[in-house]
């Protein structure tokens, strides 16, 4: 018998209690700088300095941060479930975790592309700088989901939500599109767990149990829903 399939869809929740601030909190992350001035495209023709500058800012930040409770709990499922993780974060505080399935919609902090070319990535972990070229010769940017840009893995997303036997959303105001959508590519029998301080309203038919919590104390929560499923893999 294969492991059950379980896909958490994560959000800025889970890596805030790791001390990452987030645009949603009063003193978030953003509150120096207009979203347009840093994190779109836009922004980015306009002003490539500043943005490479609150990126680098960012990167150091994410840097000198460690994997939670939560990040832990969601990698040591792997021993009784077929974990997949669709995460709106941009750090790699999954991967640290031990998490070995991870797909970042909005791109990763810790790698870049050139400005021809979006599918050739580079691992970097220094500032960046204007005159920093890729070997193709174009600029290298952030390998980051601007405002004002497609979202590539949204298909790739879905997919691995239609195939969800459980699905997890945690840490995430689903307010965010397109991402806040891919609840709605789970199959109608999927049960889903929402971990959040303030769940959000869904009009849905679907099998949603609410899970009223920060993630780290959500993610205790979730393992009592989820004993069911691992006592039928242990048992099995």
């Amino acid at each position: 018998m294969s492991k059950k399939k379980i896909v958490f869809l994560t959000g800025s929740g889970v890596s805030a209690e790791s001390g990452i601030k987030t645009f949603r909190d009063s003193d978030g992350l953003w509150e120096n700088y207009k979203i347009e001035e840093v994190a779109s495209i836009n922004a980015w023709y306009e002003n490539p300095k500043l943005v490479l500058d609150f990126y680098n800012m960012r990167r150091k930040d994410a840097a000198n941060t460690m994997p939670n409770n939560a990040h832990k709990t969601i990698a040591n499922l792997e021993k009784y479930f077929d974990v997949h993780i669709i995460t709106q974060n941009v750090d790699d505080l999954h991967e640290r975790a031990g998490s070995s399935k991870v797909l970042h919609l909005h791109g990763q902090l810790n790698k870049m592309r050139s400005v021809k070319n979006s599918e050739n990535l580079f691992d970097y972990n220094k500032d960046l700088k204007i005159g920093d070229l890729a070997p193709d010769g174009g600029q290298l940017r952030p390998h980051i989901v601007w405002f004002g840009e497609s979202v590539p893995e949204m298909e790739n997303a879905a997919n691995i939500v239609q195939e969800a036997e459980i699905l997890v959303v945690i840490g995430t105001s689903l307010s965010v599109y397109p991402a806040a959508g891919l609840i709605q590519f789970a199959h109608s029998e999927c049960p889903i767990y929402i971990i959040d301080p303030k769940i959000p309203y869904l009009e849905s038919t679907k099998q949603i149990t609410p899970i009223e919590a920060k993630a780290v104390e959500g993610s205790k929560i979730l393992l009592n829903h989820l004993q069911k499923f691992i006592d039928e893999e242990i048992n099995f």
